[in-house]
């Protein structure tokens, strides 16, 4: 199946979507995983998914430990989320704080900072920031777009342990221009025309059917343009550690995003040293993961995911109608 309106979000600044992938797997009969703590996210709680961890390699469920082994072991950690929910960003504090306290943090890269606060992130490590809102106001950052209640622990975390930070997306500036321009041929190599189709196709469903499509060329051209320039701002890690990007889960499939322009800037990289994990809302009624997963081709868009209950049910599409 395709994304399909039900998986639509609010279109967002940054133009990132939502998805999901399949797998032809049953569910196995695997103990729940109790969250570590109460879920903030109130809707269908009482799903078995909700707490589990799927991997696409096996077919089948882990637990956090054989998650953790896995994170320990990769050079590029790649952490999707859906950006409303604040499970989502619980979890990733976890991971996150704990590649940190392993000293294996090489840096962090945000999908919620833009390349012209990377000045700002270069010269932190000199601020003295003792709270949450010094934090804030020293970033401007853009609390419209992005609930700092959510993604303040995650940068305050990184900062206090004196770990590099990085600004992975473009600017508003940069998106005006991208949109009326020729593809760079750094970006256009990347994927062949079934991909191009498959990433024309999900804008298109990202915006409820309601774009032109004349419009389809330079969104996707935007879409590929934060993908190429997250993957660049993605540190090489030193030996042993392990890059991190925050990002919305579209934008960390190995399908159809970072993944890729990883592998293209570094000829001596496999896509076995690039972990991406999706934290994703599980559905109403809907208790088998193959209903959830959905990759293009023969490559899984995530090696794992992580179900979470959901923050809504709002039928975005329909508001729209």
């Amino acid at each position: 199946m395709r994304n399909g309106r039900r998986w639509v979000a609010p279109i967002r600044a940054s133009f990132s979507l939502l998805t999901v992938l399949l797998v032809c797997s049953s569910l196995p009969a695997v103990a729940q995983l109790e969250p570590a703590r109460e879920w903030d996210s109130a809707l269908y709680t009482d799903n078995p998914l909700v707490g589990r961890i799927w991997s696409s390699a096996s077919a089948g469920f882990i637990d956090t430990q054989q998650l953790i082994q896995t994170i320990e072991a990769a050079s590029y950690l790649l952490l999707g989320e859906k950006h409303d929910n604040p499970d989502h960003h619980a979890l990733q504090l976890l991971l996150l704080e704990h590649v940190i306290g392993q000293g294996r943090a090489n840096s962090i890269a945000f999908e919620m900072m833009d390349s012209d606060a990377q000045e700002l992130l270069d010269n932190i490590s000199q601020q003295k920031l003792a709270t949450l809102s010094d934090l804030k106001t020293y970033l401007g950052w853009d609390e419209e777009a992005w609930d700092w209640e959510f993604y303040g622990p995650l940068v305050q975390t990184v900062y206090a342990a004196d770990v590099p930070l990085t600004a992975a997306n473009i600017t508003n500036a940069t998106m005006g221009r991208v949109y009326s321009e020729e593809t760079p041929a750094a970006i256009a190599r990347v994927f062949d025309a079934d991909t191009m189709q498959q990433l024309n196709q999900d804008i298109d469903e990202s915006h409820c059917g309601l774009l032109p499509k004349s419009q389809f060329p330079s969104m996707v051209r935007v879409q590929q343009t934060r993908d190429y320039t997250m993957a660049n701002s993605m540190a090489i890690p030193e030996t042993g550690k392990t890059t991190l990007l925050i990002a919305g889960n579209y934008h960390v499939r190995h399908d159809l995003g970072v993944p890729n322009y990883l592998l293209a800037r570094d000829a001596q990289l496999q896509r076995s040293d690039i972990l991406a994990l999706s934290f994703m809302e599980v559905q109403p009624g809907e208790e088998d993961p193959s209903a959830y997963l959905q990759q293009f081709k023969s490559q899984p868009a995530f090696d794992y995911i992580w179900f979470t209950p959901a923050i809504s049910d709002e039928d975005y599409c329909a508001s729209l109608q």
